[in-house]
């Protein structure tokens, strides 16, 4: 079977059936308004909810008008008798389309907020529980100097509640309401009108619009999920390093009776992590196609319009179903610190150069001195395949053994120094 990239709710939420029941709210809404001030007759309103969306309708209807929104108005028109001649009235099609579409940005993003606090439960487990855990951090894929499993977590749990920061804004600034008329004048749909739906949709009036809504809204919506992208690849990457035979240091939970190679029974590759790599690629493509499609001919064109019915909705839907996965996976991710605590020592103990640096340093050495001194001796273990242990070498150095007794070096390589403030910047960052 293929694979949908796409959850339950997410598809609810995109439903052909749920954008034109969208639709017929804003029209409903919008009669409303006006029998208020008794431009249609009362129960004009009433008549257009009564109608039932009929997809197959709708569709016949546009094969022969090759328009969507007559077809949706045809279809309904044809349920409700002489309130038909109201319908619509005072609109043109991107009224009805832009806040139809705003809705459907709001409730997407909602999901995916909800998404978000699903990771950020998981990444806060996994800093709490690996609080003290300790591990070999890495700059360029090359050991430095420990760190702990939890502080690393925890920069992860950091990067995601800024995206559902980021996130709350741009659901904001997309729950919009615009009945302006063709040209955003309106002139055949007062404002009244537009503040009464917007209140009613629960979504804020645009103060000065095109025929459309000005589509610099959505390409920062747009924008915020390729950064979402961008920290979901940013943590899948992580895993899929530690997952690599050589380090092995935590690893994707692997069901019972699931197979990792058609050809080498003994495979337990990180496939989900890697699928998350690909699912980004898929959100961020996204980005440009909204930022572009800022850029219309005078009060509206539809060069935009092809995007948001395709490569948009293709993108909230992966960043949907890509911050469920990683949840998942964070949620049940093995963590192996044993192994963790086994690579801290697989350099020879080179990573506590730094710490040789300083103690020469602080022994009347210049820091070019020391520093030549201490990369001098790193470079004969690394050179040596890291056979011969750090502390050894550095002790046969007389430029060393001069400054540095066998005591104060040995006190040197205790990895535990490294860690005095990484639980409180843990305890800070998820309080």
């Amino acid at each position: 079977m293929i694979p949908r990239y796409i959850t339950p709710e997410m598809e609810a939420i995109w439903s052909p059936e749920v954008k034109f029941k969208n639709w017929l709210s804003i029209e409903s809404y919008v009669a409303e308004a006006m029998e208020i001030d008794k431009t249609v007759p009362k129960g004009t309103a009433d008549a257009i909810r009564t109608a039932q969306i009929n997809i197959d309708r709708i569709d016949a209807i546009e094969l022969e008008t090759r328009h969507d929104v007559i077809a949706f108005l045809t279809s309904i028109s044809e349920q409700i008798g002489d309130a038909g001649k109201y319908l619509h009235q005072g609109l043109t099609s991107s009224d009805v389309v832009d806040t139809g579409f705003s809705m459907l940005l709001r409730d997407s993003g909602l999901q995916i907020k909800s998404r978000l606090n699903n990771v950020l439960c998981a990444l806060k487990k996994q800093a709490t529980a690996h609080r003290d855990t300790i591990c070999i951090g890495r700059s360029h894929g090359i050991h430095a100097e420990p760190t702990t499993f939890g502080l690393r977590m925890a920069s992860h749990y950091m990067a995601f509640k800024r995206c559902a920061a980021r996130l709350g804004n741009a659901i904001d600034e997309v729950s919009i309401c615009a009945l302006s008329g063709p040209v955003g004048t309106h002139a055949t749909c007062p404002p009244y009108i537009q503040s009464y739906v917007a209140d009613k949709l629960r979504l804020t009036t645009e103060n000065i619009s095109t025929q459309i809504i000005p589509r610099d809204r959505h390409a920062m919506f747009f924008s915020v999920l390729g950064v979402i992208a961008g920290c979901i690849d940013n943590l899948a990457t992580e895993i899929r390093h530690l997952q690599k035979s050589e380090v092995r240091e935590v690893e994707e939970f692997f069901n019972k009776g699931q197979k990792g190679s058609s050809a080498m029974p003994h495979k337990r590759n990180p496939v989900l992590s890697e699928n998350l790599s690909g699912l980004a690629r898929i959100i961020r493509a996204g980005v440009i196609p909204a930022l572009e499609n800022m850029t219309l001919w005078h009060e509206r064109d539809i060069s935009h319009s092809s995007v948001e019915r395709t490569t948009l909705p293709d993108s909230i839907m992966a960043c949907d179903f890509a911050l469920e996965r990683l949840a998942s996976v964070m949620d049940k991710l093995v963590v192996y610190p044993d192994q963790m605590k086994a690579n801290i020592d697989a350099l020879g103990g080179l990573i506590y150069s730094q710490k040789v640096l300083l103690a020469l340093i602080d022994k009347g050495l210049s820091r070019e001195d020391a520093y030549k001194i201490v990369q001098d001796n790193a470079m004969s273990v690394w050179d040596g395949g890291c056979k011969d242990h750090f502390i050894d070498v550095l002790q046969k150095d007389q430029r060393v053994s001069d400054l540095l007794s066998v005591e104060d070096l040995t006190a040197l390589f205790n990895p535990q120094d490294y860690l005095t403030h990484c639980g409180e910047l843990i305890d800070n960052a998820i309080k």
